[in-house]
């Protein structure tokens, strides 16, 4: 099976979502929801202290948050009645989170998981048998609108409830519907690879002290350069090959730069660490089983 990227329209096909937990992640897709025109209404959200619930409701007229302190079965109440369930707890709270929350379920809720390695078959051991279930591998850039998803629905989960799940996350990034056995491979490129950009940007400025300029210069300008790039890269049809060749001039200093990358083995090292990382998320999938 190969990746579909069409992006689903922003908003849920049908209903109400509850976002169960809103830590940072939760926190990106629900404000993408809402920028995207989904009334606060239609919107509800848990979260642990009654003073964070209070912000969200002063910041997002309309929207219901219930706080875990002040009313114990707040994730049961939460995902009551609502289409589309979106599951933010920590990989290893998943499966109590699921636990907790089944009874309460209706039988076409669509369960969604943000969090990673935590497998369908784990969740679908916690809840009840034929709940819909997705399972999805987002990334940070998600709080700036510019995040990638990957997208798994499970066994008798059906295309319309997958796509109102994935729909949950359009208005927030870049959504691409992959079969589950693939999610650990968008993990290493897209789930982590925040990291990898802002590690280039840490190289490139430790680069730039070695070289004689100040610390806080260097940053800025290695700050700005990934972040200007990364701009340059969402542009609609763009090539990261052609748009290193545009910057390279034959004999110059690019050129230089990109052979000493080379060899040096970089697009290897780049490489070996995604596999790394495919490999500890399949890991962290075994020992949460």
């Amino acid at each position: 099976m190969t990746a579909d990227t069409t992006a689903p329209a922003a908003g849920p096909a049908f209903g109400r979502s509850a976002f169960l937990g809103c830590g940072s992640m939760n926190e990106a897709v629900r404000a993408g929801l809402l920028a995207a025109g989904t009334p606060a209404g239609n919107v509800g959200a848990t979260v642990r202290r009654p003073e964070r619930a209070q912000e969200l409701r002063g910041r997002y007229p309309g929207l219901t948050v219930l706080a875990e302190q002040e009313e114990p079965e707040a994730n049961s109440k939460a995902a009551a009645g609502a289409s589309v369930a979106v599951l933010g707890d920590k990989p290893a709270g998943i499966t109590a989170l699921c636990r907790s929350i089944a009874p309460a379920l209706g039988r076409e809720t669509v369960v969604v998981s943000v969090a990673a390695a935590v497998t369908i078959a784990t969740m679908q051991a916690a809840l009840p048998e034929g709940q819909p279930l997705v399972r999805t591998m987002p990334n940070t850039p998600l709080k700036v609108g510019r995040g990638a998803v990957g997208v798994s629905g499970g066994p008798g989960t059906t295309d319309a409830q997958v796509q109102a799940a994935a729909a949950v996350f359009a208005g927030a990034g870049t959504v691409v519907l992959v079969p589950e056995e693939q999610l650990d491979a968008v993990s290493a490129v897209s789930g982590s690879g925040p990291a990898y950009a802002f590690y280039l940007a840490e190289a490139m400025a430790a680069a730039g002290v070695e070289l004689g300029l100040d610390a806080d210069l260097s940053m800025t300008l290695a700050r700005e350069t990934v972040a200007g790039a990364g701009l340059m890269l969402a542009q609609e049809r763009a090539d990261p090959a052609a748009l290193r060749r545009a910057v390279t001039s034959p004999n110059g200093t690019t050129e230089r730069a990109i052979a000493a990358f080379d060899a040096a083995g970089l697009p290897g090292i780049i490489a070996a660490g995604a596999r790394a990382a495919a490999a500890r998320a399949a890991e962290i999938s075994r020992e949460l089983g």
